[in-house]
């Protein structure tokens, strides 16, 4: 808990800190911008197909249709939400697993999640083909790469447990990763956590045979919300009807991803300015097509947030006694201004 407890203070820290003018990724307005509501958008890292529905609002002048100047910045390392609690963003993008200390301290920090950006948790663990990895009992005797997360751990250690392995004998090492298929082919790390919409198709492009397995896929309860958006609650409430036309905007922009996921990676290109993505057209465009199918999943209501799963894992958590407190239902989460 002390951990916890430090990682929080330092990201409340980072995040009052950081600041706009070092940080500003694109605006959307014109010379008519005065008459626009000037909100700020922090996403939680740099621009990937996560986020290129909003890059498409800015576009296509969704937003500036919805009567809204829309600027989207990077904070440094996971300083979104404490950007955001801070009122130095209106609204940012973070993650229901992050939150979740956020919400537990004697003073929780004023956001609450508003839209899902995908409807559900695509991470799992990639391995070497052929080694016996492409089941949690697998990790055995092989090397995994952490960034010594309690949340992290324990859901490995569940998922291995759950399959009858035995967690102690998983070898730890740090991770300092930054190409999981290159780290992988040179036998830097046997095992690694990776977001499949993104480094699942960077491994596939590369040519790595290898082998995968889902959280979800050995238990629903890790099916929690990753990547959300989250408004300031004060903000939020004193401008509902701009909250309710941003998340509208929003539904427009990963709509238009949906059907047209070409067009919208080339924008998504297009739109970034801090060079994350220049020559990375190919794995965008790849990532897009497979990530577009996610935006809504199987739900009707783009953004729509899930009460019982949402609650399940916060109960995990604490049942597993990786928060300092038990959340009541409903905690860090509405849909309230999904149209």
């Amino acid at each position: 808990m002390k951990t916890l407890k430090k990682i929080l203070a330092v990201f409340l820290c980072a995040g009052m800190l950081l600041s706009f003018a070092s940080c500003a990724d694109k605006s959307q307005g014109d010379a008519n911008g005065e008459d626009l509501e000037k909100i700020t958008l922090c996403l939680d890292w740099t621009p990937n197909t996560n986020h290129t529905g909003i890059y498409v609002a800015l576009a296509k002048g969704y937003f500036k249709e919805a009567g809204l100047d829309v600027t989207v910045v990077q904070p440094s390392e996971s300083t979104s939400a404490a950007m955001c609690a801070a009122g130095q963003a209106q609204f940012a993008v973070e993650a229901q697993d992050t939150l979740a200390a956020a919400f537990t301290t004697d003073e929780p920090l004023g956001v609450t999640a508003v839209a899902a950006l995908l409807q559900h948790n695509t991470s799992g663990i990639i391995s070497r083909k052929g080694e016996g990895m492409d089941r949690p009992k697998g990790l055995e005797n092989h090397t995994y790469s952490t960034w010594d997360s309690p949340i992290e751990l324990a859901m490995l250690k569940a998922v291995v447990e759950k399959d009858g392995g035995d967690f102690s004998k998983v070898k730890l090492i740090p991770n300092n990763i930054t190409d999981e298929a290159g780290a992988l082919k040179a036998h830097q790390t046997d095992a690694v956590w990776i977001y499949y919409g993104w480094s699942g198709i960077a491994a596939e492009l590369s040519g790595l045979d290898f082998d995968y397995f889902s959280f979800i896929d050995i238990d629903p309860v890790f099916d929690y919300y990753t990547p959300i958006l989250i408004g300031n609650n004060a903000y939020m409430e004193q401008n509902p009807d701009s909250t309710k036309a941003l998340l509208a905007a929003l539904k427009k922009g990963y709509e238009y991803a949906i059907a047209n996921p070409e067009e919208a990676a080339q924008i998504l290109v297009d739109g970034d300015t801090t060079g994350s993505l220049k020559d990375s057209l190919e794995l965008v465009t790849a990532s897009q097509k497979w990530i577009s199918g996610q935006y809504k999943a199987e739900v009707e209501q783009w953004g729509y947030i899930d009460p019982a799963r949402w609650d399940a894992f916060y109960q995990w958590l604490w049942d597993n006694q990786l928060i300092e407190k038990e959340l009541p239902a409903g905690t860090g989460f509405t849909n309230e201004y999904l149209s």
